[in-house]
């Protein structure tokens, strides 16, 4: 029996474009920061000052965490890279608090304090890069830079005005993930700008 050498190449399909997980991404970490954030603030005094545990493994977390899958398939490294690690991020936080935090007494303090400074230092090149993306995106991650510098200096000396004051910074960085998620929202329903988000502040050299 011969066989043909002469096939016809089938043609590959492509795959169809999926909405832009970014905004998601962005509100999730901004709803559980914010939440983290108010606690170490001092504004939860009325309650248990725990309302993010939950939603660091549910949105934060799963979501965030999603997001960045979603964004390997849109090929965008930044996007994956941001999203799946903060998602990440949130749900070791989450497990430490439920697990190893209760043990801990004095030293889970310090616990934080390392956990803050090694994501400092994946935020510092990140932060850098992100000025490639746009000033919105920037903004969020210069803000949480500032906000994992002070937190981690606050726990490190155990001092908690230095960790309120993290707080606050860190409910502005919730803010501003939340204007650039609001705004990834609209543009994309629209096809056109409408929130501003501001131009790459310049482009790596090849």
């Amino acid at each position: 029996m011969t066989v043909n050498e002469d096939r016809t190449t089938a043609p590959v399909a492509q795959a169809a474009p999926i909405a832009d997980p970014a905004p998601l991404g962005l509100a999730a970490f901004a709803l559980t920061t914010f939440l983290l954030s108010a606690s170490n603030a001092g504004w939860m005094g009325s309650a248990s000052g725990d309302a993010w545990l939950g939603y660091a493994f549910a949105y934060g977390g799963l979501a965030q965490l999603l997001a960045g899958m979603w964004e390997f398939r849109n090929r965008n490294v930044f996007g994956a890279t941001a999203f799946s690690s903060y998602g990440g991020f949130w749900i070791g936080l989450a497990i430490w608090a439920l697990v190893v935090a209760p043990s801990a007494g004095t030293k889970g303090a310090k616990d934080v304090a390392w956990i803050l400074l090694a994501f400092a230092i994946f935020n510092t090149y990140m932060m850098l890069w992100s000025t490639q993306v746009n000033i919105a995106v920037f903004l969020v991650f210069l803000t949480l830079e500032a906000t994992e510098i002070i937190l981690f200096i606050g726990n490190f000396a155990g001092n908690t005005s230095i960790v309120k004051i993290g707080g606050y910074i860190g409910v502005l960085t919730a803010l501003v993930a939340w204007y650039t998620s609001a705004a990834g929202v609209i543009n994309g329903m629209r096809g056109t700008p409408f929130l501003p988000v501001g131009k790459p502040m310049g482009r790596a050299a090849a």
